[in-house]
C-alpha cells in the first residue's frame, strides 16, 4: 500500500467471541485468530482490502483506531509532534519485517502508524 493509505483499523471489544458474531453477522466479515497473534480476532471486509483486528478493550483504547501506511514511522512521529502530536506509543515491532506506533494528534485523536509489508489479503 503507498504512504498514507487506511491499511488497519483496530476495533476495541470486551467479549471477543460475541463481536467476532456481531460484525461477522452484520458485515460478513470473515473473522479469525492468525497464529502468533491469539487473543487478537483479525477481520476483513469483503472487498479484501479492508481489514483489522478485534483488540482487547483497556486503559486507553476504547475508540476504534486506525492505522495509516506510512514509508517511515520515525520520520512521520518526528513531524507530527513538531506539528503539536504526543506519541501515546513509541515504535514497536509486529514481527521482524513490521512495527507500528500511535500518536495523539492536536484535537486528541489516537492515529496508528503502520511500516513494513503489507499482505495483499489487507490484514495488515
Amino acid at each position: 500500500m503507498p504512504h498514507g493509505d487506511i491499511t488497519h483499523i483496530d476495533i476495541p471489544v470486551a467479549d471477543h467471541a460475541a463481536a467476532t458474531s456481531f460484525y461477522g453477522d452484520l458485515f460478513g466479515w470473515q473473522i479469525a485468530e492468525i497464529p502468533g497473534f491469539e487473543g487478537y480476532p483479525m477481520w476483513q471486509a469483503p472487498n479484501k482490502i479492508s481489514g483489522g483486528g478485534l483488540a482487547p478493550r483497556g486503559e486507553g483504547f476504547t475508540q476504534p483506531r486506525s492505522y495509516v501506511e506510512v514509508d517511515s514511522i520515525d520520520d512521520v512521529l518526528a513531524q507530527a509532534t513538531e506539528r503539536g502530536a504526543r506519541v501515546t506509543m513509541e515504535k514497536s515491532p509486529i514481527s521482524e519485517t513490521s512495527w507500528f506506533a500511535v500518536f495523539e494528534d492536536p484535537d486528541g485523536n489516537a492515529i496508528g502508524l503502520y511500516e513494513g509489508v503489507t499482505e495483499t489479503s489487507g490484514n495488515g
